[in-house]
Order: C-alpha cells, then structure tokens, then sequence
C-alpha cells in the first residue's frame, strides 16, 4: 500500500493505479482544476502526503506546475511517453501495473533547500546536454532516477532539486553508455 495520496487527471487513470497498487486518488478532472480539489490536495499533503502523477504531455505537467505552486512539498512521480503510450494516445491509463509501481517507487520530493551538486557543464561533459544523442540519454537516464524526461536546463534544476547523489546519477548514467 502507498501511503501518500496520489493524485492523476482522470477516471481512467484510477483504474490503472488501482490495478498497481493499493493507495488513495484523488482525480483533478484534467487542466480545471477546482478550489474544492485543491483543497482536497492541500489536506492530503497534510495529513498523508500527496503524490503528484500527472500524464507526461504538456497537459500533465501544466496541471503538475499548478498544483506544485498551489500545493508545496508534492511528491512527483513521472511515466515515461514510451511506458504511457497505446496507439497514439499518451497518459497513465495506457501503463502497465508494473510501469505505474515502478513510477511510484521512484517518487521524489523537491528538497526546500536544493544543492547545487551539479552544474550545466557537469552534463555537457557527460553528454546530456548539447550532443545528437542529449535528449535520448536525458530521456533514459531521467527515467531510470525517477525524474522523468526534460530538457537540459529542466534536467539540471531536477538534479539538484531532487537531491540526486552524484553516485546515484552515475550509477544511471552508466546504464546507458
């Protein structure tokens, strides 16, 4: 059982969630985003922990942002588009339980105090920026940590708000390479 609440966009993302895993949602009813279901998240980030698990398109991490402003101290969880993908369509719903599980074990909080460990240079040097093949590695590697796909200047600022450890990035990164 996941012990924080977790919130998605839509009825059918519930039903994937609860084929993975035993936790509480709570459905944002996509980008409108009501004063009640902000309240409800509120409450949850209170009382149990809130993670956010919005679909990865730009819907989802529009809603994700409104919620992170309005709600601080979310957990995020991220799908890959390659894990959330079924004929065309794009969105939790379309994961496997064990994609979604993986995705929320891999759930991450942004620390309030974030540490600059790395740098723009650090992932220019590895490849992660600036290369024919940057955005395929950040792809991989930001799925592997549990941060999901962004581009280069995102991928820092997750990085270091996320608290990843060099050894953890390393670790990723020699996965891929």
């Amino acid at each position: 059982m996941i012990k924080e609440v977790i919130v998605v966009e839509g009825r059918d993302d519930v039903d994937a969630i609860k084929r993975a895993v035993d936790a509480e949602v709570i459905i944002t009813q996509g980008f409108s985003l009501s004063s009640n279901v902000i309240k409800r998240i509120r409450l949850a980030q209170k009382r149990k922990g809130v993670i956010i698990f919005t679909d990865p398109d730009h819907a989802g991490k529009m809603i994700r942002r409104r919620i992170k402003k309005a709600v601080p101290g979310c957990k995020d969880a991220y799908l890959s588009q390659d894990n959330a993908s079924k004929a065309g369509d794009i969105g939790i719903e379309n994961a496997s339980p064990n994609a979604i599980r993986e995705a929320l074990a891999k759930a991450k909080a942004d620390h309030q105090e974030a540490d600059q460990l790395f740098i723009k240079d650090d992932l220019v040097a590895l490849g992660l920026i600036g290369g024919a093949e940057s955005k395929e590695l950040r792809d991989k590697v930001g799925n592997e940590l549990g941060i999901g796909y962004a581009n280069g200047k995102q991928f820092l600022n997750r990085l270091n708000n996320y608290g990843i450890t060099r050894e953890e990035f390393i670790s990723a990164l020699e996965k891929f390479n």
